[in-house]
């Protein structure tokens, strides 16, 4: 005979502050091997070495934000697809998440100050976006996926040409993001109103300003 676990709201607390501890401050471990790590990890002179790590904090602090979107969004959920289908997605940010922490510490830098906070403010907009229905939360992915899509094109064409690392772990990650969207998009997503992905990119660049030097 099986059992089904029912947490009360306060242990749903301690679970989630547990999660964010974890990914804010916890060391990720990820399901899949590091893309970067056959690549050789060649020296790079200061700036493009400062330049590299920005972006890779910028990665880090976006797969954050990703982890707290759809655990976000899950929580909420209606459907169990929609539930396990988000999940899902945030143990392969998880993955990015762990890749991009390794990369940092190998260019000798460090996550972004900010990322209690870009958690605190992802979970919520996650939340709210739920809140809405799946179709909603399902087009919420879309839109997030895709402009994580187009800034990873972005970070790939001004990444230094030599570091070869990163640019394996970027490739990857793109790749993963596109199909989030994809999934989702066949899942019944519905398309958000023009304002909302216009806000999305301002409250991006907003992070991607910040965390590429803190």
């Amino acid at each position: 005979m099986s059992y089904t676990r029912h947490y009360s709201p306060f242990d749903r607390l301690l679970i989630e502050a547990q999660r964010a501890l974890g990914t804010t401050a916890g060391r990720a471990i990820a399901e899949r091997d590091n893309p970067g790590a056959k690549e050789a990890d060649v020296e790079m002179d200061e700036g493009a070495r400062r330049h590299a790590a920005g972006l890779m904090r910028i990665n880090h602090t976006g797969e954050v934000c990703a982890q707290a979107l759809y655990v976000g969004q899950a929580a909420v959920a209606r459907d169990q697809a929609t539930r396990s289908q988000l999940l899902a997605a945030a143990q392969e940010e998880t993955d990015h998440l762990a890749w991009c922490a390794d990369r940092l510490r190998e260019l000798d830098s460090r996550p972004s100050l900010f990322n209690p906070l870009w958690y605190a403010g992802s979970y919520a907009i996650g939340l709210a976006a739920g809140l809405r229905g799946d179709g909603w939360n399902l087009g919420f992915v879309v839109e997030t996926e895709r402009q994580v899509e187009a800034h990873l094109a972005e970070h790939l064409e001004t990444l230094p040409p030599e570091d070869l690392r990163s640019r394996a772990i970027l490739q990857t990650m793109k790749a993963d993001e596109a199909r989030h969207a994809d999934h989702a998009e066949q899942a019944g997503a519905r398309k958000l109103p023009p304002p909302i992905p216009r806000m999305m990119a301002l409250s991006s660049a907003i992070m991607k300003t910040v965390a590429y030097r803190l």
